[in-house]
């Protein structure tokens, strides 16, 4: 993955999101954490080394998920 990426487009790249508007509701509803605090700003830019949190899910932003 190309950094910087958008955390709206993080989420479709993962398959967490089917579409861009799917992403903006995770976001917008509070349902993704970024470094453990809430994000709601889908433009977010993630320029790697941060931890996404999703459904029990963790993304590390470098390319890899766990």
């Amino acid at each position: 993955m190309r950094l910087p990426v958008r955390l709206d487009q993080l989420l479709k790249l993962e398959g967490i999101a089917q579409t861009g508007g799917h992403a903006k509701l995770l976001i917008q509803d509070g349902d993704v954490r970024v470094d453990g605090e809430v994000e709601t700003r889908r433009g977010r830019r993630l320029h790697g080394g941060e931890v996404v949190e999703i459904d029990g899910r963790q993304i590390v932003v470098d390319g890899t998920t766990t």
